[in-house]
């Protein structure tokens, strides 16, 4: 009871990480990157993601999220000529997108933003997009505020752009891909902030489970008759914003949307009755196959989720996990609780600091096999 009690709290899921653990850049090769094998409920490994196939078994089946990032940091000014700060998280209606910025507090209704094309582009480079496009592209971009968004304190932003144009090539000018605020260095460039097998843009975080993975290691996991299928989730403010309430089951998860293509139902069927393990690459996999499977049986599913998965969830579909080590407190470390319990994942974060693993995003990977689950 006492240990039921404690896995609904949300100080007992911090921990404290050294600065200099908090990786800048991505491992290069990617696949270079240390892996921490958890073999059992009491036992581990060192190794490197490189060596995966060590640690799965000819009928496996890997589930990877095919998400890209989108340049969804954009920075403008308001007329006054103050700096905004803007995080699109998702198109409403056409170009019209739910968005964080920074200052909110001054940007009330009615308030106008004005961007500019980033320093790397060109004159040129927006006339090639408009001779494309068919309609002339401006090369300054402005955007009317509409409303506030009570559930996420972001702005509803109206961008004055015709209707003919794809707003996907506009970001391409005047975007930047959001490298989350922990990382600091000026070294990391933006596709190495994308997996090697993204290709369904609209998330505004990495699937960073993902980002170990190079198109050498994908072809030999084939090799060792190690399948490999996908769904998409757009990673947005569900994923990464911070739990804020002590008790955690009453946080509300905000809404990602989430496809798991009949394709992928199948495979996962066809692998669980050959006697195939289920391993998710990454918690935003684990959430969309769970969110799935939410009436007991994995279906194919498109549309919008919010499930929040903490100890006492009763995992359905994933039989192991491919995740990196997360930000204390965060619904990231929740989930993977669910699968191995709060307590051994604590543990395993003090080995890994211990052993100078590197933490979050760019850092390095855990391996949770089957027989490690709870």
């Amino acid at each position: 009871m006492v240990q039921i009690e404690l896995d609904r709290l949300l100080s007992s899921y911090d921990y404290e990480l050294p600065e200099e653990l908090i990786a800048q850049t991505p491992a290069v090769p990617r696949d270079s990157s240390r892996l921490l094998v958890v073999n059992s409920p009491q036992q581990h490994t060192h190794s490197i993601f490189s060596n995966l196939t060590d640690f799965l078994l000819p009928g496996d089946l890997l589930v990877l999220n095919n998400t890209r990032v989108i340049p969804a940091r954009l920075y403008g000014k308001k007329s006054t000529g103050a700096p905004v700060e803007v995080l699109l998280l998702e198109e409403q209606d056409k170009n019209c997108w739910l968005a964080l910025v920074k200052p909110g507090r001054r940007l009330q209704p009615g308030a106008t933003i004005v961007f500019e094309a980033n320093n790397s582009v060109n004159q040129d480079a927006i006339s090639n997009l408009s001779d494309v496009a068919g309609v002339k592209i401006p090369s300054i971009l402005t955007a009317l505020v509409l409303a506030k968004d009570e559930a996420t304190g972001g702005r509803l932003l109206q961008f004055d752009l015709p209707t003919e144009i794809n707003f996907a090539e506009v970001l391409t000018l005047f975007g930047q891909l959001p490298l989350p605020p922990y990382i600091t260095s000026s070294e990391s460039e933006a596709e190495q902030y994308q997996t090697v097998y993204a290709h369904r843009s609209g998330a505004i975080a990495a699937p960073t489970a993902g980002l170990h993975f190079t198109t050498e290691l994908m072809q030999q996991l084939k090799q060792h008759q190690i399948e490999q299928a996908y769904v998409t989730l757009h990673v947005g403010v569900g994923t990464f914003r911070p739990v804020e309430v002590e008790d955690i089951t009453t946080h509300k998860m905000h809404q990602e949307w989430v496809e798991v293509p009949p394709s992928t139902v199948e495979k996962i069927r066809e692998t669980k009755l050959n006697g195939g393990r289920i391993i998710a690459v990454g918690t935003t996999v684990a959430r969309s196959l769970e969110a799935a499977a939410i009436s007991g049986e994995l279906q194919p599913f498109c549309g919008k989720t919010n499930l929040f998965i903490y100890p006492g969830y009763q995992l359905r579909v994933i039989e192991g996990l491919i995740t990196n080590f997360h930000l204390p407190r965060s619904s990231l470390m929740m989930l993977v609780s669910a699968l191995i319990g709060r307590r051994r994942l604590l543990d395993l974060y003090q080995e890994a600091i211990a052993q100078r693993y590197r933490f979050y995003s760019f850092g390095d990977a855990m391996l949770i096999l089957p027989e490690a689950r709870i």
